[in-house]
């Protein structure tokens, strides 16, 4: 199992008199690291000895914030068999190089971790620094490195499992006291335990990371006795001292730093104040019990201060050098590519490299640094024995893809898994690449790969990243269209793979990122119609199912925009009905989005058009409790307009309009029945002043009593003349009230004629006179000469030269509406508009000809005397 080699630093060609190249043996919140000498010659040479001929595995550096080479190349070395393993006899084997970034973009605060996976054997490692990155910070172009970190495996003798020397320390015969389960080796030989990280020292308080490890290995110890109770206790207890940890480097720096600036007051209170939050978090861990000092299979008494790494002899001396400075920033321990502590120096003597300006004065910036991921090598420049590749996977993360793994191999969903991007790109197109190059052999083989592909697939859609999100749909689409018939996939297996992927898919297409949604939609829609797919009809009977009331609004919208694609694009067909589409609707209808029920509201009006009245079965009934709501409102008026009907509100408006304007004519009604009472009034008072002088009696041979009869005749005949008959045309009828002549006058008198300009009700025999004196159209309106009548102006002058009308006689009447000449005496106008042979032109003759019988007026009356039914008054003078 590979865990973490020991190593010394036995060369390097050069180094910075602050910073040895010693430095590299320690691990730590405090470490400094080396840094090469000034105006060096490049490149530089580091070599490190490990504790023993090993296999190596793993191989991380971690570079200076601004001090930074172009490149490192890696060589392992090995010495023969038999011979002394000294440096001058190591033997080199190439195995590659890295590229570091500029660092440019961080601002050169963050420090970049490398994690390069290898797999060679030897006891040397040499590394080949080459000249730096070109910054205004490196002063005299330098190279440094902070840390250095290798993990494999040390060769043991014989190599064979079975072997009972297999667990004897070659070095004294003696019986290691490792537990083979314990280390792996009867399970998962490749795991990298995130303890053995670089970055777990890096961050860890080292008294506290060294009772890390002995939990983590009484947790192993635990599982294997089956004492789960225990385990659970040590994981979380693990867990919180990771945390306390974190803190107590924090502490321990801006201790340090409290010494470099002489402020010894501040370096004893943090003293103190680490002690007690050290032995404060020691109580309420219980961690004595949980070592189990006594009683466990192998004892191993726990004394705490022995745990405390010893200060390396650089810090004892305290020289000018100044203490580090730590950025903190509390990352996952199972993360390569992190930023780890941003450390600087000041003092006296010769000058170490210059912090970028701008930091703040403290000893110790809460700021989280930003992770630097170096920019992709070149194709031409990487070579295949040395792969970079992304940070082991968690347990969890293992559980969770172990069908994967079986099926692609752990290297590649690691990279799956990896929060460096471009990897998670990689291993979609490496799965697309193996599938499409898959043969045709197993039908379960092949169901099981498909399976894998789709669990992949599903973490793709979700991916942030545009390019990734690209590389699964290209991938599901080469499953579904290519993978599926080549393999002759069974139908539940596309059921399957479409349902599952399809929420994700629906989770994609509400997101804020315009191309990616609209990209999402755009692959339902193409789904659909696979040629594999569209028989399940499983895309169909996703989109329809009803959505919850809380999903987030984009998320509703683009769901029911989909809907309305698919029913646009396939209608009633392919999984679609009515039932299931309105039932989706309705529940649609009632979330509280607006942009959501209007796209719903769009596709149940569709669906009314198409299908008519069965879409208001699943509506509430159409009556007025249900339109006094907006929505059901405007949805039951859209329907009445589709079915040809008035909708409500138009009935309800075209009532209110239709009184208004019956209001409107009432008033100009009654304002002509008052003009013609005072018309009726003024003909009796002319009538009674008019009466022939041979009728009167002189009063003097009558006594008085015969006088008053007649008088009394006379006001009979009067009132009941004015009362019951037609002062135009002499119609009596019992129905004359005061409102029956009204309506008399405005409808059926054929004396009378309603004005076309002004709508007033006038004396067809004084038309004329009102058209051009009284009108309020008198202004557009001219007389002619010839004939007399009222002509528009602006067809006067052409009538006049025309010479067509029919002249005016003197001593005679012409009539306006057949423009005949007419006999000037009293009953001339009333002859002309009420008899048989009279105007033509007239409307009201025939009405009043129906009305009366031949032998008299209606009701068998007596005629009423000639002065009082025919008025004399506003005769047209001709």
């Amino acid at each position: 199992m590979p865990r973490k080699l020991e190593f010394h630093v036995v060369h390097a060609s050069g180094e910075d008199d602050i910073h040895k190249a010693g430095d590299l043996n320690y691990h730590g919140p405090l470490a400094k690291g080396w840094v090469a000498s000034r105006f060096c010659l490049y490149p530089q040479d580091i070599v490190i000895q490990l504790e023993g001929r090993a296999r190596l595995r793993k191989i991380q550096i971690l570079s200076h914030q601004f001090l930074i080479p172009t490149k490192i190349e890696f060589f392992v070395g090995d010495v023969p068999e038999g011979t002394t393993p000294l440096l001058e006899n190591a033997r080199y084997t190439r195995l590659g190089y890295v590229s570091l970034s500029d660092n440019e973009k961080t601002g050169f605060k963050a420090r970049e971790l490398k994690s390069v996976h290898v797999d060679a054997v030897g006891m040397f490692l040499r590394l080949n620094i080459h000249k730096n990155h070109i910054n205004k910070h490196n002063l005299y172009n330098q190279v440094g490195i902070v840390a250095i970190n290798v993990i494999g495996e040390v060769i043991r003798k014989p190599s064979d499992i079975t072997d009972p020397d297999l667990f004897v320390d070659v070095s004294d015969n003696r019986p290691v006291d490792k537990d083979p389960g314990v280390e792996g080796f009867f399970n998962k030989p490749d795991y990298i335990s995130p303890l053995d990280d670089l970055a777990f020292d890096m961050y860890q308080d080292p008294e506290i990371a060294q009772i890390i490890r002995r939990l983590e290995r009484k947790k192993q110890e635990a599982v294997l006795q089956e004492r789960y109770e225990y385990a659970k206790k040590l994981k979380e207890a693990i867990t919180e001292l990771q945390k306390v940890g974190e803190k107590l480097g924090k502490m321990e720096v801006e201790k340090r730093q409290a010494v470099e600036n002489e402020d010894y007051d501040t370096a004893a209170a943090k003293k103190v104040q680490i002690d007690e939050f050290r032995l404060q978090i020691y109580r309420d861990l219980n961690v004595y019990d949980l070592l189990e000092p006594t009683g466990t299979r192998h004892p191993v008494p726990v004394e705490f201060e022995s745990y405390r790494q010893q200060t390396p002899p650089r810090l004892m001396e305290l020289d000018r050098s100044s203490p580090p400075m730590m950025m903190h920033s509390p990352l996952p321990m199972n993360y390569d590519e992190r930023p780890l502590p941003a450390m600087k120096s000041k003092g006296g003597g010769a000058p170490p490299p210059e912090a970028p300006p701008g930091g703040p004065a403290t000893p110790h910036s809460e700021r989280a640094l930003p992770v630097q991921r170096p920019p992709p090598l070149p194709e031409e420049e990487v070579e295949p024995e040395i792969n970079q590749e992304p940070e082991p996977m968690t347990e969890v993360d293992l559980r969770e893809a172990s069908t994967a793994i079986d099926v692609f191999g752990y290297p590649l969903v690691s990279k799956a898994y990896s929060k460096t991007w471009s990897y998670r790109e990689d291993a979609l197109l490496a799965v697309y690449k193996q599938m499409q190059e898959l043969a045709v052999r197993d039908k379960e083989e092949a169901k099981t790969m498909m399976r894998a592909a789709i669990f992949l697939v599903k973490r793709g859609i979700d991916d942030k990243v545009y390019a990734v999100f690209k590389a699964a749909l290209n991938l599901l689409r080469l499953i579904l269209t290519d993978f599926v018939p080549k393999h002759k996939i069974p139908k539940q297996d596309i059921s399957s793979a479409v349902e599952r992927t399809l929420q994700n898919l629906f989770h994609k297409s509400g997101e804020t990122v315009k191309r990616s949604r609209d990209d999402a939609k755009k692959f339902i829609f193409e789904l659909a119609e696979f040629p594999d797919v569209k028989p399940s009809q499983a895309v169909p009977h996703e989109c329809v199912k009803p959505i919850k009331l809380t999903v987030a609004p984009r998320l509703a919208q683009s769901r029911a925009e989909i809907v309305e694609k698919l029913y646009k694009t396939h209608g009633l067909n392919d999984g679609l009905t009515l039932d299931n589409m309105m039932g989706f609707c309705t529940v649609a209808l009632n979330h509280n989005a607006g942009e959501v029920r209007e796209v719903t509201e769009r596709i149940i009006k569709q669906l009314y058009r198409d299908h008519g009245t069965a879409v208001k079965n699943y509506l509430p009934p159409d009556d007025e409790k249900a339109r006094k709501n907006t929505l059901w409102r405007q949805l039951f008026e859209f329907f009445d307009k589709v079915d040809g009907k008035p909708s409500k509100s138009d009935l309800r408006k075209q009532k209110q309009d239709d009184e208004a304007k019956k209001q409107e004519e009432i008033v100009a009604l009654q304002k002509q029945l008052q003009d013609l009472r005072q018309m009726n009034n003024t003909k009796e008072a002319e009538k009674e002043n008019a009466k022939p002088a041979a009728r009167k009696k002189p009063e003097l041979k009558k006594p008085l009593p015969k006088k008053n009869p007649k008088r009394a005749d006379e006001d009979e005949v009067s009132t009941f003349n004015t009362e019951r008959i037609c002062i135009f045309c002499s119609e009596r009828n019992d129905a004359f009230t005061e409102e029956g002549l009204d309506i008399h006058y405005w409808k059926s008198c054929p004396m009378l004629k309603r004005c076309a300009n002004c709508k007033q009700v006038v004396e067809i025999a004084t038309y004329t006179d009102h058209v051009l004196t009284e009108c309020e159209a008198k202004s557009n309106f001219g007389k002619c000469p010839r004939c007399s009548e009222a002509i528009p102006r602006a067809e006067l002058d052409q009538h006049i030269a025309d010479k067509t009308c029919n002249p005016f006689k003197p001593n005679m009447n012409h009539c306006p509406l057949c423009h005949e000449n007419l006999s000037g005496h009293e009953d001339g106008w009333k002859d002309h508009l009420m008899t048989r042979e009279g105007c033509k032109q007239n409307p009201r003759r025939l009405i009043a000809l129906n009305k009366q019988p031949t032998g008299g007026a209606k009701g068998g009356a007596r005629q009423p005397p000639s002065k009082i039914s025919r008025p004399t008054a506003k005769k047209t003078p001709r």
